[in-house]
């Protein structure tokens, strides 16, 4: 394996969960992008502005930002080939270019960036603080940060609903490790992201929890998802023979929050954002 500092994570996200994630793009993209949009407010993109999504994914949030700045120009960076192999397929205006790299390691031009943007992309990293001072030192003076990310998996219905439905008839799942380590919900516990970003030199850090119900299409779309995203698709992989009884379940689990705009469940996460000192 490589000795860089998140080779682990490089690993997963360029193997079967990166082509799975590229794979379901689209409904993935309908139910993060509220949740996205709502940092990206808190970011308030101006004209002319150069700005950096990191863990960009397939590319829709850093074309968003493009949107939102006109004649600036959006880099988009992740460790995902294969979601970046989607980014790069999408049509974008001049100034969106998208890089291949660990944000936490990669030598970002000092000062650069007017603004730095994620939606759920920093939570990954083997060592958040150090990760945080490089990500701050490609920001200008005064530059702003705005990222959202997971409150704890207790409050976010979107991912326990399907699993509660399906354990019940699988073997007890593995029990939590590390709540810190890299995942999701590194980042659940507000004073610990207080902590990494104080660590890493930024001022003005103001976390403000954002409940909004989301979903990513039709009953059957959100039962794909709900099956094929997370650690409930590795556990049916490790029992095959209790698929069509778990699928069942989660299905009827799933159609009791399906309504007009399909299947929407509550999440739970925080917007944060902090400034780089002038």
């Amino acid at each position: 394996m490589s000795d860089a500092p998140n080779a682990a994570q490089q690993a997963y996200w360029n193997d079967a969960a990166g082509r799975t994630w590229a794979e379901m793009q689209e409904p993935l993209d309908r139910q993060l992008r509220p949740l996205g949009r709502a940092a990206m407010a808190a970011l308030a993109p101006k004209p002319g502005e150069r700005l950096l999504d990191i863990g960009c994914g397939a590319g829709e949030t850093t074309l968003e930002l493009a949107a939102a700045a006109p004649g600036g120009e959006v880099v988009g960076v992740d460790i995902s080939r294969p979601l970046l192999d989607v980014a790069r397929a999408r049509p974008a205006p001049a100034g969106v270019s998208f890089l291949e790299a660990d944000a936490q390691a990669y030598p970002f031009d000092p000062a650069s960036f007017d603004g730095v943007f994620s939606r759920f992309g920093v939570m990954f990293f083997a060592d958040p603080a150090a990760a945080f001072r490089n990500i701050r030192r490609a920001l200008k003076p005064g530059g702003r940060l705005a990222f959202v990310c997971w409150r704890s998996l207790a409050e976010n219905p979107i991912m326990t609903a399907p699993m509660a439905a399906a354990v019940q008839h699988l073997p007890p799942p593995a029990p939590p490790g590390d709540p810190h380590a890299p995942g999701p919900f590194a980042f659940a516990d507000p004073e610990r992201v207080r902590g990494i970003l104080g660590a890493a030199g930024f001022a003005d850090v103001a976390l403000a929890p954002h409940d909004e119900a989301i979903g990513g299409g039709d009953l059957r779309t959100a039962v794909g998802l709900s099956l094929r995203i997370g650690p409930l698709g590795m556990m049916l992989r490790e029992n095959p023979d209790k698929r069509d009884v778990v699928v069942a379940a989660v299905r009827d689990a799933l159609a009791a929050y399906e309504g007009p705009d399909g299947v929407k469940l509550p999440s739970a996460t925080w917007i944060v954002t902090a400034r780089n000192p002038a």
